[in-house]
């Protein structure tokens, strides 16, 4: 693994390459991950793990036509092959008059904020063991839990580096700390399975092992003896844990590219009402050790805390410059990219802020529904927006969490969930996207 100060070194030196060799424009960016990660099952060591592998990629421009390509051999003479096949793949490629570098005067000029991502703690394996060890030890010492599927403990590092032939040159890095453990309750056919994790920047924010293992276990036991629902429309509450994937439906409908593409059930929405006026949502990628936090996007353009929806309202689009260029609009810092190919854009640290009354008051006036806490399936149509998905969960009856059901599927259109959404004010901030419970009326439910 190349240091910050060496990435950075290496991805301008690619980029003055390209430019001797005949690119009027280019960037290059450098990307390295290193992990060690040990797990273990009913009380054994079952597997260490050390995987550290980095990548360099070029992208360069002839005019309105660009190439992109990647490697992982860090070599000065590879590198100089690298330089000479985009080139001459660049003047091959087809014309493309949205391709291009961000704006040169958007470019990030200050330096970059410092956000805390780095833990100078690198646990040991045998601390690593000792985790996972202490983690599946209390998930299987909850009772009714009767096999594992394991426990486990991780770190990491990665580091980022990107330089652009207009001026920016920039570098960060970022740890992370994890733990899990799955279990299983029950036996035979009525046997059921569930989890817990929790991952950090900084070692001593992680949730400690026991406490993460006896979720667990609790879990699983929690859904032992499932039953079947009869069919119906009804509200649904979402779990925290699951009810961040509404969060990323609205996200996937609000990227730039998918608005180029005219390929969202969001195309007419922007400045529309989509939720009712308590529904805010936020995108903080300065957040100080946020697990997807960035002091610049991939194209090296700043970064900044944003709502994505204000009291309800769909406030814009989520753009690369590419895809700006193609809408006539401006780029958002939300620029995202990998060693080749152009870049996309995604989001960072997203989160819902928490409503106003409690998850036990979101479902006191439910008479039949359910408590979802896990989806199955992908069925949903980011095109139409039609929603329709595997669940399992817990059965709500007369305002309290009964029995547990299963083999379930719940169905809308998400543009109808996103008005009827209500959330409770139990926000906690544990993952890269965090959502308070949520309640969802009138979704058709079919049983069994």
């Amino acid at each position: 693994m190349l240091s910050l100060d060496e990435a950075q070194s290496r991805a301008q030196d690619l980029v003055s390459a390209a430019r001797k060799a005949g690119a009027d424009a280019a960037d290059a960016i450098y990307a390295c991950n290193a992990s060690t990660n040990v797990s273990v099952r009913l009380g054994a060591l079952e597997d260490v793990e050390r995987s550290e592998g980095e990548e360099i990629g070029l992208r360069v421009f002839i005019g309105s036509r660009s190439a992109s390509i990647s490697a992982s051999d860090m070599n000065p003479v590879t590198l100089a092959t690298l330089v000479d096949r985009a080139v001459a793949m660049a003047r091959e490629a087809p014309e493309d008059p949205y391709a291009g570098l961000a704006p040169e005067d958007r470019l990030m000029k200050k330096r970059p904020p410092s956000l805390d991502l780095t833990d100078e703690d690198e646990p040991e394996p045998t601390a690593l063991r000792e985790r996972a060890m202490i983690a599946e030890e209390a998930a299987r010492s909850v009772p009714g839990i009767t096999n594992s599927e394991g426990g486990g403990a991780a770190n990491g590092r990665s580091q980022v580096a990107l330089a652009t032939s207009h001026g920016f040159a920039g570098a960060y890095a970022g740890t992370s700390h994890s733990t899990w453990a799955s279990v299983l309750a029950g036996a035979g056919s009525d046997m059921q399975r569930d989890h817990a994790s929790h991952s950090a920047r900084h070692l001593e924010d992680l949730d400690n092992p026991e406490s993460i293992g006896m979720r667990a276990g609790q879990r699983a036991v929690a859904r032992l003896n499932p039953r079947k629902v009869g069919s119906g429309v009804m509200p649904i509450i979402f779990d925290p844990r699951i009810g961040s994937s509404l969060v990323g439906h609205l996200i996937g409908g609000m990227v730039g590219p998918a608005i180029a593409r005219r390929s969202s059930f969001l195309l007419e929405s922007l400045g529309e009402a989509l939720f009712e006026a308590g529904v805010t949502i936020i995108d903080d990628p300065l957040l100080p050790r946020g697990l997807r936090s960035r002091p610049f996007d991939g194209e090296g353009l700043p970064v900044e805390r944003r709502a994505l929806i204000e009291k309800g309202v769909l406030t814009g689009w989520l753009m690369d410059s590419a895809s700006a260029r193609q809408l006539g609009m401006a780029p958002t810092g939300h620029a995202s990219r990998g060693g080749s190919g152009a870049p996309g854009a995604s989001i960072t640290n997203v989160h819902m802020e928490a409503g106003t009354i409690s998850p036990g008051d979101l479902m006191a006036d439910v008479k039949r529904g359910l408590y979802v806490t896990e989806l199955i399936g992908m069925g949903v149509n980011g095109v139409t927006g039609d929603y329709s998905r595997g669940a399992a969960g817990f059965l709500i009856e007369n305002g309290a969490v009964a029995c547990a059901v299963s083999e379930i599927t719940i169905a809308s259109n998400l543009k109808d969930m996103f008005r009827a959404l209500v959330p409770a004010s139990d926000l906690s901030f544990r993952y890269a996207m965090n959502v308070p419970t949520i309640r969802v009326d009138g979704m058709t439910v079919a049983g069994g």
